[in-house]
């Protein structure tokens, strides 16, 4: 078993879709990045990178190279998981916590999942997502922002 953690920020913008999880979420700002800026699938896919030793999302992805100009994080997650397959490895379990002050995700969760678990090929009930506001409380409380964690383990085929 190998275990990885991640943690993805990214700051809020007007004119700006809101994608997590790969579902477009109603949202009068979305995330700012070089992709489509989905903290989510990045925190969740640097986490499977550390756990295989492979580096970070910029090794991998850098936003200076203009393939990934707006790029469709779950597409380069299903990369990710090439890698994984590469290492011999597959998804044991993921667990992300995404904080972020409005809108309320919680009708969002199901399908996010979902997409994970289609790019990653694994069960949806092995991949757990969670959301909690920032109370009013730095950049999340302010709605300057949006921040993922996750962890994962990885499971020796």
């Amino acid at each position: 078993m190998r275990i990885g953690q991640s943690i993805d920020i990214h700051p809020l913008k007007e004119g700006r879709k809101l994608i997590l999880g790969g579902v477009p979420i109603e949202s009068d700002k979305g995330l700012d990045g070089h992709s489509d800026a989905d903290v989510c699938t990045h925190a969740i896919m640097e986490s499977i990178l550390g756990a295989l030793s492979l580096g970070d999302l910029g090794k991998h992805f850098p936003d200076t190279d203009p393939r990934y100009k707006g790029a469709d994080s779950l597409k380069l997650c299903s990369h990710v998981y090439d890698l994984m397959v590469e290492k011999g490895y597959k998804i044991g379990n993921i667990d992300a916590t995404i904080l972020m002050e409005k809108p309320k995700l919680a009708p969002y969760i199901d399908q996010m999942k979902l997409n994970l678990s289609n790019v990653l090929h694994c069960l949806p009930s092995q991949i757990s997502i969670k959301a909690t506001r920032g109370e009013k409380l730095g950049f999340v409380g302010r709605q300057e922002g949006a921040v993922c964690l996750a962890v994962c383990l990885l499971e020796e085929v």
